[in-house]
């Protein structure tokens, strides 16, 4: 890999309108957590995408704004971590412009550096896809938690952030399925807004 090549993706790629296309775009980035000086990478291999007022799967459908879903209404490129059935912090990332509520979830990761940690984490004492396959696992492989809700990962001093490793995912490779866990939401529960990398083991099983 050529070093000059990364680069933390900012503004440009976040505050972007289309979550749907951020949502495919972001398969193949690399996800970086760095905590204690134990920096955790890992390639995006699975997002869902969230789109505000109109997606009933979406915390912030009609507008809904609570002391949770406010930090959806801010700038693309902050992290939205909630708790999900009170042990699993599930990292989402919010995009296009203040006062849109959009939002993609990061899903599952293929491990790359420090996978040591990512094991420790997570109680392993061995390499499987199931330690980063799923939203909750993926977030305790990586050490993100409810505190890093509203954190900034465009900022050169984030403990989170995304990287463009120059790693192209082509549209044929993509899968696109209906969302996980979103069986309330009606006519939405159907679109295909669930992205994997085609052929990755390490993405969470088809539902």
């Amino acid at each position: 890999m050529v070093l000059d090549k990364i680069k933390r993706l900012g503004v440009p790629f976040f505050q972007r309108d289309d979550v749907v296309q951020i949502s495919k775009d972001l398969l193949g980035k690399v996800l970086v957590t760095n905590f204690n000086n134990i920096k955790t990478i890992g390639k995006i291999v699975e997002t869902e995408a969230y789109r505000g007022p109109d997606d009933k799967a979406s915390h912030a459908y009609n507008n809904r704004f609570t002391e949770r879903t406010k930090i959806m209404y801010e700038k693309g490129g902050l992290a939205y971590v909630y708790l999900c059935y009170g042990i699993h912090h599930l990292f989402n990332v919010v995009t296009s412009k203040k006062g849109s509520p959009h939002a993609v979830l990061i899903r599952a990761i293929e491990p790359l550096e420090e996978i040591e940690t990512m094991l420790k984490r997570r109680n392993f004492d061995q390499l499987k896809p199931q330690l980063t396959a799923g939203p909750g696992v993926m977030s305790k492989a990586l050490g993100i938690t409810t505190a890093h809700n509203g954190m900034n990962i465009m900022n050169s001093n984030s403990k989170i952030w995304v990287e463009d490793h120059h790693i192209i995912i082509k549209p044929k490779d993509i899968i696109e399925s209906p969302r996980v866990g979103v069986d309330y939401a009606e006519e939405c529960a159907s679109w295909n807004w669930r992205f994997r990398i085609t052929n990755n083991k390490w993405m969470s099983k088809a539902k």
